[in-house]
């Protein structure tokens, strides 16, 4: 979600960092008895509790600090991640030895063995259920500060909002209830919604909370106020990036669709407004509306996306699995170093049809804006047989990465957010449209909601989103 941050004023700054005067009583943990039910009902997987849970694996890392032998065990992984190797050091600490632990996975299964048993019975796993107890409470508009519309989404506006308890700021995606009744978007709007809970990835576009209000359902999502990719093309100066811009970028969407794919996603619309920046200048891909989840073994068909972005083979309507996206990654590096796209000039009146042949028949045309380089992943990205495209040979992203033109981006620092991105936002500056322009969606006429809507609101209405809410939660200030 795209916003200009000098357009909402977060209340309730100074100390309290933009929380409410009551954050302690809302952020206070229950007493153990009310999580009985919870202990009894949890999911006990260990990869979920104590890897991809940020207060399960902190809690489960300070019960392994008490053990001597299970603090070594962490201070092993943690060298192992360090280091970027999946086989031990000689030594870590020296008293770990080769002898002792040969493999990373080796160390991991015994974590989660004995050791995990013993600390579902300690009281750090007790904090544990405290804080998810706590995460699993109903979440309505009033556990958020509103402020004005920055934009528009399919269904509805999109407004900037700030959690009363932490101050932290988010982009709430609302769709009036009566407008997507009357467009038939239920499926598509569950779809998306359950894709964005599913995908944990620095990489897109975040969903931290889904609640409802009388009229609408509201997707909260990450914020990002850096504006998109095609008002940075297009109107910051001459068309397009240098070289090396539009690397970092592509970098990053690679590390984005990888991401994507682990989970069997494909997405299925990229191009330049659909990729958002960050305060940083780091980027998201965003609006997930087309994407789908593709079932185990199986290829799909569907003839989506936008004119000039689609694949051949999705023009063709012929099975895919993943291979559209790295085509739209071609298009959208050619975008970005050429300033125009590589089928349809910029503005350019043409018939749909027309730019479907010139997809399918015609091979683009490089400027001297290009390296050899840059030509040569965009020739290899944009192969209309996807049989012989880069990132459809078999080891997907991996082949992307291993092109010579990222040969200067170490793919280990970008993925830990530790890199610079070339480019840093202006706090300052309006990277979209005004707001004064965004045009207000007219009311819903003929429309009537019934019980008979309530299992879809059911559905999309969860509350937090367990990550996102833990995250957001260890990053306030003052926790405990």
């Amino acid at each position: 979600m795209i916003i200009n941050v000098c357009l909402c004023v977060p209340g309730g700054g100074g100390k309290r960092n933009g929380r409410s005067k009551k954050w302690k009583e809302m952020l206070k943990l229950p007493h153990i008895s009310q999580c009985e039910e919870l202990r009894r009902t949890i999911d006990r997987d260990y990869t979920s509790l104590c890897d991809k849970q940020p207060i399960g694996r902190l809690l489960f890392r300070q019960y392994c600090d008490t053990r001597p032998e299970l603090k070594r065990c962490i201070e092993f992984m943690d060298a192992v991640l360090h280091s970027g190797l999946i086989i031990t050091p000689a030594s870590i600490d020296g008293n770990l030895s080769r002898n002792n632990f040969i493999y990373h996975p080796i160390v991991r299964d015994y974590l989660s063995g004995a050791p995990f048993s013993s600390y579902q019975e300690s009281m750090y796993f007790s904090r544990f259920l405290q804080w998810k107890w706590l995460e699993r409470q109903p979440v309505t508009k009033n556990t958020f500060r509103h402020y004005r519309v920055l934009g528009k989404g399919g269904f509805g506006e999109v407004c900037a909002c700030q959690v009363r308890a932490t101050g932290k700021m988010y982009a709430c995606k609302k769709l009036e209830k009566k407008r997507v009744k009357k467009r038939k978007g239920e499926a598509m709007a569950l779809n998306e919604k359950r894709i964005l809970e599913k995908v944990n990835s620095s990489f897109v576009v975040c969903l931290a909370y889904a609640y409802e209000t009388k009229d609408a359902l509201c997707l909260v999502l990450t914020i990002m106020n850096g504006g998109d990719l095609k008002f940075h093309i297009y109107n910051m100066g001459n068309s397009g990036f240098d070289e090396q811009r539009a690397i970092f970028y592509a970098a990053e969407i690679c590390c984005g669709l990888e991401d994507l794919h682990r989970e069997r996603i494909v997405y299925r619309d990229l191009k330049p407004e659909n990729i958002l920046l960050d305060d940083r200048g780091h980027i998201r891909i965003s609006d997930l509306g087309l994407a789908v989840q593709i079932p185990e073994g199986e290829t799909i068909r569907g003839r989506v996306g936008t004119v000039g972005y689609m694949a051949p083979e999705v023009i063709q309507n012929e099975s895919y699995t993943v291979s559209p996206d790295w085509w739209g990654l071609g298009c959208l590096i050619f975008e970005m170093i050429q300033g125009q796209s590589p089928f349809r000039k910029r503005k350019e009146r043409v018939k749909r049809e027309e730019v479907d042949r010139r997809v399918r028949e015609d091979q683009e045309e490089y400027s001297d804006k290009f390296s050899e380089e840059a030509k040569d992943i965009c020739r290899q990205l944009l192969a209309k047989d996807p049989k012989e495209r880069l990132g459809c040979q078999g080891r997907g992203a991996i082949e992307v990465k291993q092109h010579p033109i990222f040969r200067n981006i170490n793919f280990k620092r970008l993925e830990a957010n530790i890199l610079d991105p070339p480019f840093s936002p202006d706090p300052r500056a309006v990277y979209c449209k005004d707001v004064l322009d965004i045009e207000q969606f007219s009311t819903v006429k003929g429309v009537n909601l019934d019980p008979t809507d309530d299992d879809f609101y059911h559905k999309f209405v969860t509350g937090s989103v367990s990550i996102p809410w833990q995250k957001e939660v260890l990053q306030a200030p003052d926790r405990r």
